[in-house]
This record gives C-alpha cells, sequence and structure tokens, in this order.
C-alpha cells in the first residue's frame, strides 16, 4: 500500500511539473539597456543607448515557449553628448515628436534545451514594422540574490537597416547598418 502510495505521489509531481504554467517577469528598467552602434563615417564604430525601457517576458521551459513584449522610449536615447541626443531624436533619425517609442514583439522563441537561444519577432521604429530575429548570446535563470525572487536575465543582438526604418538620413557614409544588442533583466511577478 505504502509503495503505490509514493507512486502516486511522484507521478503526480512529475505530471505537475510537465504541465507548470508560464512564468511572467516585468522588465527591470534599471537593468535593461537596448545599445546601438554603427559606422560612423568609416572612422569610428559608435556605440549609444536607450536609458527607459518596459515590457514583460513570458518563460516556459516545460513547454519550450516564451515571449518578449518590450517598449522603448525613443527620446531616452543616449549618446553621451546632449546636443547629439536632440540631433538624433529629429525627423530625419528618430523623429520622436511623432514617434515617442519603439517596440518589439515576438512570434516565436526557439530554445535549445530549455534556454531560448533565438526570438523571432516584430520591430517597430517610426511606425514601420519589420520582421527582425534576436539571436541570444547567454541566458540565466536563477533566484536573484538581492530581491528574493526568481529572475531571468539574457543578452540578445540583430543586424538592421535604419534606411528600412526611415531612418537613412546620410547612408552610405554613416553606415546604414546597424547593430542592436539588449541586455535584458526582468523579475518574476
Amino acid at each position: 500500500m505504502q509503495s503505490k502510495l509514493i507512486a502516486a505521489l511522484i507521478a503526480t509531481t512529475l505530471s505537475a511539473a510537465a504541465f507548470a504554467a508560464p512564468e511572467t517577469y516585468s522588465v527591470d528598467p534599471t537593468h535593461t539597456y537596448p545599445r546601438f552602434s554603427y559606422s560612423h563615417f568609416g572612422y569610428s564604430t559608435q556605440l549609444s543607448r536607450f536609458n527607459k525601457t518596459s515590457g514583460t517576458v513570458t518563460y516556459d521551459p516545460a513547454a519550450k515557449t516564451g515571449a518578449v513584449d518590450v517598449v522603448i522610449d525613443m527620446k531616452s536615447v543616449d549618446t553621451g553628448y546632449d546636443v547629439f541626443n536632440g540631433h538624433i531624436q529629429g525627423e530625419d533619425f528618430l523623429d520622436t515628436a511623432k514617434y515617442p517609442t519603439a517596440t518589439f514583439k515576438s512570434a516565436t522563441v526557439r530554445f535549445e534545451g530549455d534556454k531560448p537561444v533565438a526570438i523571432d519577432g516584430q520591430l517597430t521604429i517610426k511606425g514601420v514594422t519589420k520582421p527582425v530575429t534576436l539571436t541570444v548570446t547567454s541566458f540565466q535563470k536563477m533566484p536573484h540574490p538581492m530581491l528574493k525572487k526568481d529572475a531571468i536575465g539574457a543578452n540578445a543582438t540583430t543586424v538592421i537597416k535604419r534606411s528600412e526604418f526611415n531612418a537613412g538620413k546620410y547612408a552610405p557614409y554613416v553606415g546604414d547598418e546597424v547593430t542592436l544588442t539588449i541586455a535584458v533583466e526582468a523579475i518574476r511577478q
């Protein structure tokens, strides 16, 4: 009788684990920074970032599914130089007066084992939406040592052409290809 009870408990435990619900995480705005880099007349590679990002990440390693929904405040662009921040926010580039945010919404998250390795989705900049694939270069899930909550973190990258988003002024002298890299941390809700 006792062995049947133990077997039933084990089966119930394994069954519950297999049907675990997806976990939703809120993007930590103090540790999430989308960055972009491009060639500046061939002299150098310029690197800038956005300082305000929000959104959610859903992660289900058992089902090997996930979802990413991120909003970037384009007015938070940080080139390291206030005058240039204003220049980049102008109509020829980000046009933040008309398009204050950019978004990324995933369609599919691809896994190897229980870790995501690529995220296919739709990137919208200046009202133009294009499919992009973010390559996940690192991923970590563990309890946050300070917050005492589950947390996830990742780095991901892709390359886009700014001209495809109506931001191609001075191309090809100022590089049309822009590397987007995002460092994201998110805390379980």
